[in-house]
Order: structure tokens, then C-alpha cells, then sequence
């Protein structure tokens, strides 16, 4: 599809058109001093390439009236690794917010990205749905955030007079407590559970020697976690990492990032994942979570419904749900199913 007239697309150098990208999204997109932080991280310094960027130029005025992105994520799918583009950072300045500008964004990041990238997606919000299936986009997934009350007095003081949410809420507390317990010893296996700041030594040897699924999946090796989580200057993240205690070795570890009281596990994996997670290892994650003082644990997934058995054995329930829409450009001889998502697929 062509520029609409009076404007048109190009694409650009990430490492060069900081200034002009950051001149967009000010006052359209974000606050300024965290896109700028952002831009350093996830544009110039990606260690899987630089970013698709794509600037949308007003002719008349010789101005950059739009902006948007991919970025690249490497993916794996039945043994073949290739790259994926997550659709981010779309912008159009105050003037020229009509349809056209915007499509035309589109189609150049499905132009570019064609040759480039297996696979385009993004996580649009309800407003950029239509948009996404005009330019031909498919719904691909949806991605359902999952959440464990720890502490059930504030969730119950909503509804109930406040003396008999601190009764209840404590019987729940211990419950859960007591769930969290049994789960942990119906694995059979005697684990070890320690915080760490940084990605574990070892994540790539749980990432090579564990089973990826049929379905498309984010490599998730130490070089992915350093950079996303690590390196990331837009959140603070810990890694529980799951050992066994007789030889050490890694069993799963969660990412995982505080807000407020809740404790959100941006990703995760373990050696039985594709199976589902172990209930043991979930467990061990609800009572670290207690132990630090958090009232919940929230966990975003998108994928097989098998692999949460381990999550929904340790009472995790579906709170909300997101679309994910993107097209294939990988040749293939059957459609791949929905790819494995979680927090981490995308940009922050």
C-alpha cells in the first residue's frame, strides 16, 4: 500500500535516527524520559539485531509525522529456529492522526518485515484491533493473566465488613499456606529455592537439554534473560531459580517483577515445561512469594491450556485476556498452532 499523498515511509537506521524517533513519540506516545531510557536498551542495543523502524515524513512540512517498530526475537519451532518481529512503538503526531497515516506504517512494517522476519506479531489494545485486521493481520492467541491470592484480607475487605475479612481472609491466608505445602511435597523431589538478581549461570543448559513443543516458542537461553530482564532499564527483576538439592542442578526458574503488592512472573521455564510446569516448583514460587510479603502472584501465559496443570493445581484462575494478531511469512507445510507467550514476548 503506498504512502497516502503528501507523505511518505521510510525506513531507517535505529542507530542513527535516535533523535528523530524520540522527536515523534514526545507528546504522543509515552512519557519522554522513558522512551529515551528505553530507546538505548531496546533499539541500539538488542543483541539479536537492531529494530525495523519505520518514520512516516510529512512532505509539505518536511516533518516526521509517524513512527513504529519491530524489534527481533529469535523463536524455535520443531527444531527450526528463525527470527520473529514483536510490532511495537506505533505513533502518529496530533496533525496527521487519520487513517491513512497509520496504515501506511502498517503496511511498511508487513513490506520490510516480510523479508526479514518468520513471523510479525504485536498486542494491540481494543482501539487497534480493526486496524490490525484491515491491514491483515490474524488473531493468533490470546494471552490470559492468571492470578494466587496470598493474602486475602484486602481482596475481601471490598465486599465484607472489615472484622470479618480479617477472620476469613487469615483462614484463606493459611489455607493457601497449607495448598502451597501439599503441592510441594506431591513432587517427590527434594528442591532447593533461591532469589537471584541476575539470570542463572546455567539457564542455557536447562534451555538445551530440556523439550521445546510442536508449538513456535521464544528461545529462552541466558543471552535472551541478560538482555530482556537484566539489561532492561524499565523494570527490576529477580529470578526464583528452582535446584535440585542433591546435585544442584537447575530445575525452572520465574522471572518475576513487583508492583505494588503483587508479584508478576514476567517468564518463566523448567525442564518439564512443555508437559506443564511442576506443581512442586509452582508451590515453592507461592511460598517464596509469602515469605516476601507479596499478596498475590499473577502470571501471563498464552499457549497449550495443558501446560498450566502445575499453575492451576496451586489455584491459579483466569483474570483477564489480551489478543495477540500478527501474520506468518515462514513457508511451511501445515499452519503453526498459537506460539508459547508469555510477559516476555513482549517489548517492556
Amino acid at each position: 500500500m503506498a504512502a497516502p499523498v503528501g507523505y511518505r515511509v521510510e525506513s531507517v537506521d535505529p542507530q542513527t535516527h535516535r533523535d528523530e524517533a524520540l522527536g515523534v513519540w514526545r507528546g504522543n506516545l509515552g512519557n519522554e524520559a522513558h522512551m529515551a531510557a528505553k530507546y538505548g536498551w531496546f533499539y541500539q542495543n538488542c543483541p539479536f539485531g537492531s529494530p525495523l523502524l519505520e518514520l512516516l515524513k510529512h512532505e509539505a512540512s518536511d516533518e516526521w509525522a509517524g513512527i513504529a517498530a519491530a524489534g527481533p526475537r529469535r523463536m524455535t519451532w520443531r527444531g527450526r529456529d528463525f527470527t520473529a518481529g514483536l510490532l511495537v512503538d506505533l505513533a502518529v503526531g496530533t496533525a496527521h492522526r487519520s487513517l491513512g497515516p497509520a496504515l501506511a506504517l502498517h503496511h511498511a512494517l508487513i513490506e520490510d518485515g516480510g523479508k526479514r522476519f518468520g513471523l510479525i506479531y504485536g498486542f494491540p489494545n481494543k482501539r487497534a484491533v480493526p486496524v490490525c485486521r484491515r491491514v491483515g493481520h490474524v488473531h493468533l492467541a490470546d494471552i490470559v493473566r492468571y492470578a494466587r491470592v496470598l493474602r486475602h484480607r484486602k481482596y475481601l475487605g471490598r465486599r465484607l465488613p472489615g472484622w470479618f475479612s480479617g477472620i476469613a481472609g487469615s483462614a484463606l491466608d493459611l489455607r493457601a499456606r497449607f495448598d502451597a505445602w501439599r503441592q510441594r511435597r506431591s513432587g517427590g523431589e527434594r528442591l532447593l529455592a533461591a532469589w537471584s538478581s541476575q539470570a542463572p549461570e546455567d539457564a542455557d543448559a536447562l534451555w538445551a537439554n530440556s523439550e521445546h513443543g510442536d508449538e513456535p516458542i521464544g528461545i529462552r537461553d541466558r543471552t535472551f534473560l541478560a538482555w530482556r530482564f537484566d539489561a532492561n532499564p524499565l523494570l527490576q527483576a529477580r529470578y526464583l531459580c528452582v535446584r535440585d538439592a542433591t546435585d544442584r542442578r537447575l530445575r525452572a526458574w520465574f522471572a518475576c517483577q513487583v508492583e505494588d503488592d503483587v508479584l508478576h512472573v514476567r517468564d518463566f521455564w523448567s525442564h518439564d515445561a512443555v508437559g506443564s510446569v511442576s506443581p512442586a516448583y509452582v508451590a515453592l514460587l507461592l511460598q517464596a512469594a509469602y515469605a516476601a510479603g507479596h499478596a498475590a502472584v499473577s502470571v501471563e501465559y498464552a499457549g497449550p491450556e495443558s501446560r498450566l496443570a502445575g499453575w492451576q493445581a496451586n489455584g491459579f484462575v483466569e483474570r483477564s485476556r489480551r489478543p495477540v494478531y500478527g501474520q506468518w511469512f515462514l513457508k511451511y507445510a501445515d499452519t503453526p498452532p498459537s506460539p508459547h507467550f508469555t510477559s516476555a514476548d513482549e517489548d517492556e
